[in-house]
Order: structure tokens, then sequence, then C-alpha cells
């Protein structure tokens, strides 16, 4: 089997300090850690397009948990490894099972994108092992390809839809086309959008469909604009939202009554982008990091190490990591059904989330935040870059259970 480590690049280790926090002082003295250590493994864009919403500032967050924690659980210590799975499911699911199989991973982290996050999803179904899947945003995941120990942590396309769409439409914005990423997490944002659209009694006037990594859509936002639509909403993320949001802006595509909604921005995106060309955009978040005192606490710790603010993916992956490990440290092991039993059945309580919890179809259940970018005049600071326009309650913010595939979920 070929080393990770060498076709991959450098795969990181990274080992905490066995110290002992208040959490462990309770640890049953007959609890069972599976070789003596708790591994955690993150697999996700690492250099390429993703990387800056994702990549090591991933790595950053889980470190961030396990010192929160403790730095040990259970008395054991706790691992860290890191690869790049280039973005490509075969490279993914390959990683993933290597570890699993030869380097003893207890759990997986975040996943990287919608078609990787699909894979790595059925090797741990097949494993047994617990995925944290904080990248991934499909709402497949937790809906016709759900697994008992898959959790989707920080977002999912319905619940951006939900909350952008719904924005939109009721400033009388009733029209759309669609730019969109051709890979399923695109054409399911563009699915779960165009829905909330046309339940508000707006009409779809068209869609094309990019490859990913794309570098001219010129052609495509040509398209756009001869459609007539008001809104121009994009169904695509990081370098390729980017991209488009640049050229939509050189093309002058918002003057006039026309508008440029991005269905999924990170606020590393919002910087990349400056204020003067995001300026106006209306975003759905699952976390901004200067919505409360806890936020901001988290958001400035991390932007000391990252030097940036910290995106949902990223404090989801903190979020999701430090609630596995009060499981590990409450079930008193980390078998995977009694973690995975122990993290359904506790609150999640953190800088990201209050009161949520974990649905039966593995779904994280929080609230979503509408968000416009501000002018350069209204930034105060660093980071300082969303007014919350709006809160999605958690029970929108989810695909309703009375529509899910996922074979967990108990109908009546």
């Amino acid at each position: 089997m070929r080393d990770h480590r060498r076709w991959l690049g450098v795969t990181i280790l990274w080992l905490a300090g066995a110290c002992c926090g208040g959490l462990l002082a309770a640890a049953d003295a007959q609890a069972q850690i599976s070789d003596g250590v708790v591994k955690l493994g993150i697999t996700n864009d690492q250099n390429g397009i993703y990387s800056a919403a994702g990549g090591h500032g991933v790595v950053i967050a889980a470190q961030m948990a396990v010192e929160d924690f403790g730095g040990s659980v259970l008395g054991k210590p706790i691992v860290i490894v890191v690869a790049d799975n280039q973005n490509k499911p075969d490279v993914g699911s390959s990683i993933v099972r290597q570890w699993i199989d030869s380097e003893q991973v207890d759990v997986i982290v975040d996943g990287g994108n919608s078609a990787v996050g699909m894979a790595v999803q059925e090797v741990m179904r097949a494993k047994n092992k617990i995925f944290l899947i904080s990248g991934s945003g499909t709402n497949a995941l937790s809906n016709k390809a759900c697994s008992p120990v898959g959790f989707q942590w920080s977002w999912d396309t319905y619940g951006l839809a939900a909350g952008t769409a719904n924005a939109l439409v009721k400033q009388n914005l009733d029209s759309w086309f669609f730019i969109t990423a051709d890979y399923t997490f695109g054409h399911i944002l563009e699915a779960q959008a165009s829905e909330v659209v046309t339940a508000h009694g707006g009409k779809v006037l068209g869609s094309v469909r990019h490859p990913f990594n794309t570098a001219d859509f010129s052609s495509y936002l040509l398209q756009a604009q001869n459609s007539g639509a008001k809104v121009v909403a994009l169904a695509n993320a990081g370098g390729d939202a980017v991209n488009s949001i640049k050229q939509a802006h050189e093309f002058a595509l918002t003057k006039g009554d026309r508008h440029l909604a991005a269905l999924l921005l990170n606020i590393t995106d919002v910087h990349a982008l400056g204020l003067d060309t995001a300026q106006g955009l209306i975003i759905t978040t699952s976390f901004y990091w200067d919505r409360t005192e806890e936020s901001r606490k988290f958001g400035r710790r991390f932007m000391e190490r990252a030097k940036n603010a910290p995106t949902f993916l990223q404090a989801g992956a903190y979020s999701a990591v430090l609630h596995y490990l009060k499981a590990v440290a409450a079930a008193g092991t980390d078998e995977t059904s009694a973690v995975a039993a122990q993290m359904r059945k506790t609150k999640i309580d953190d800088p990201m989330t209050e009161n949520g919890y974990i649905r039966e179809d593995g779904r994280v259940m929080r609230d979503f935040y509408v968000v416009q970018v501000k002018t350069r005049a209204e930034s105060k600071g660093p980071w300082d870059y969303y007014k919350i326009i709006g809160t999605v309650p958690a029970e929108q913010a989810a695909l309703p259970l009375s529509r899910s595939e996922c074979p967990l979920v108990k109908k009546p």
C-alpha cells in the first residue's frame, strides 16, 4: 500500500501533553482506551481552493479543543494526524482506510468537500468508526446517506438555502438564475434554494453549471445577465465563489435592480474579496466570531494562531472534537457505539453553539444566522465584516424529519 506521507505530502503528527484536566478527575478506573491512545485523523484540502476555509485552520481548531479539554482523556494521550485529500474522493477514502486499518485512528474529523465526505462516510460506516463532518455540506450526509456513526456538525446545504433565499425573496427579489458548481454539493444547493424561491411565489429563470476550480466565469455571467433575473445566485464555494464574485463585480453585474447571492461564502472568502467588492452581500452562516462574548474569546484566540478569523467549518471542527472528547470521558471508553450514544444524549454548548443537540439523523441542530457584509465605513477593525440581520431557528434550518429519507429516522 502506498504511504500517504510520501504521496500526499507531509502528514502532521501532533501529540497532546498528558496533563490532567478537571474532566479527567472523575475517570473510571476501569476505563478502556484502545491501544492506549485516542487518535484523531483530519483529512481535508490543505493546499487547494478550499484550504482557506478549512485546511490547516481545522488542525488549529482541533488542537485548541484538545487543549481546552485538558490535554488527555481518561489519562491517555490524544494524537492528531493530518493528510491532504486533494479534493479527490478516492484519495480521501484511501487515506481513511489506511489510518483505520494500519494506524489505529479512532475518529475522522472534517472530510473536506462534499464528494470526499460522501466517500468517507461509506468507509466509516463499514469500519464502524465515528465521522465528525465539519467540511462537507451536502445534506445527503444526514439524509439518504446518513450513518449511525456520522455527525454533520458545521452546516448543510438546506440551512444555507433556507437563510439566504428566504431573506432575498422577502425583499421581492423573486426571479433567480443560478451559476452552479457541477458536482453533488452545487446541485443540491441549487435545488434547495430553488425550492425556497418557488415556495414563496418566485421563479427560477435558468441555471448554468461550471466545472470545479474554474478560472473564467465570463460566459456564465453573461448568461445570467441576459436572463433578466433579479438575483444571480452562486451555488459554489471556495476559490470558485471568490472568482465568480470578483468577475461579477468587474462585469458590473449588480448595477440596477440585479443582486448577487452567494449561497456559500466563508469569512475568509470575504477577506479575499475585500469589503469594496463584497459589501452588501447577504450570506447565511452557522458561526460568526463576533456574535457573542464566548465566540469573541474563541475567535481572538484562534486569530492569534491562524492569523485569520475562524470560519464556520473551523469553528465546527473545534465544537465537534470537544464534544467527542467529552463523550469519551463520560462513556469511560473510546468504543464507537458507547461514544456515539453518549454524544447523542449530551447537549452541545460551546463558543459555536448554544443548547445544540444531535438529531436522530446525525444532523447537529443549532440556529443559523443571516448576515450582510459591511461597507468599509461600517467596519471598525480587522475581521469586523458582518452585521447580523436575521436568525434562522434550528428547526427551520434543517430538513424536516417528515421529509427525511434517512433510515435512522423513525416514521409514524
